[in-house]
């Protein structure tokens, strides 16, 4: 058994099948808030012969996500950490999005920023939603991508953020923009951070979403995409197998975007035409 760890949080869909494909042959520690899903994912790949570890965490609270942190440099080196754990507008209210998807994901590459190994690498699960059309200064994207995470809150055009769409779109621009800015502070470890965009994916959230009050819009975007599909975890899972593998080591501070021509779509005026 390698000495390697791997570390995801989030095991919904996609965190579960990145799990299964990046823990062969490794310690593997997976964690999420909830419970209950946590143990079934445990059990299944420890079924399947992984050797994996499962750890409750709230990526809300630093002392959660440094307590996870320090949890995985005691296991091993720390080469792998695939950070999936998000909720969605058809999920939560505007707190809980910027908590979990804007805060978190700050505390999360801080956290493992400390410790993860060198030669090792990080992958955010931002979204698609964050290449969408938003207006930023030059100050509001240095605040974004360098104040403590706990402090994202009490920015004052964050303060103002009043529903659910704009909050999850404003957290993955700002994921975007955190990982680049971390870039450095990792490549000092000798490691590599990199977000990668997923389009609408197969998963319970994605399903969620083209079941709710903005599904129309969502599957007219699916279809007015280059591929035409829907996107799965086993997508997702193969863009961060690369950026988290060896093929990637000149990869570093910028985001993948893997949405099936959503994006390319919108800014060339052909989405909805």
């Amino acid at each position: 058994m390698s000495d390697e760890v791997v570390v995801v949080t989030g095991v919904g869909g996609m965190g579960k099948v990145i799990a299964r494909r990046q823990g062969i042959g490794k310690t593997l520690l997976i964690a999420d808030y909830n419970e209950q899903a946590l143990q079934a994912v445990v059990d299944e790949l420890t079924a399947d012969g992984h050797n994996v570890i499962g750890r409750r965490v709230d990526v809300s609270s630093r002392e959660s996500v440094s307590g996870l942190a320090e949890a995985a440099a005691a296991l091993g080196r720390v080469t792998q950490v695939a950070h999936t754990a998000g909720v969605s507008p058809a999920q939560s209210p505007t707190a809980a999005i910027l908590a979990v998807d804007l805060v978190g994901v700050a505390l999360v590459v801080e956290e493992f920023g400390k410790i993860v190994a060198p030669g090792g690498a990080g992958v955010v699960i931002a979204s698609m939603a964050g290449h969408m059309p938003l207006e930023l200064t030059a100050e509001q994207e240095q605040e974004l991508g360098s104040v403590g995470a706990e402090d994202l809150l009490e920015l004052p055009y964050v303060r103002s953020i009043e529903y659910p769409a704009a909050a999850y779109q404003f957290a993955k621009r700002a994921n975007h923009i955190r990982v680049r800015f971390a870039a450095r502070g990792w490549g000092a470890r000798g490691a590599r951070i990199n977000s990668i965009s997923p389009g609408v994916v197969s998963t319970k959230m994605g399903h969620q979403e083209l079941a709710s009050e903005t599904g129309a819009i969502t599957k007219a975007m699916i279809d007015g995409s280059a591929s035409g599909r829907i996107g799965t975890s086993d997508d997702i899972a193969a863009a961060t197998a690369f950026l988290l593998g060896s093929e990637s080591t000149y990869v570093t501070g910028t985001d993948l975007l893997v949405d099936g021509g959503v994006i390319a779509a919108a800014r060339s005026g052909q989405l909805f035409s």
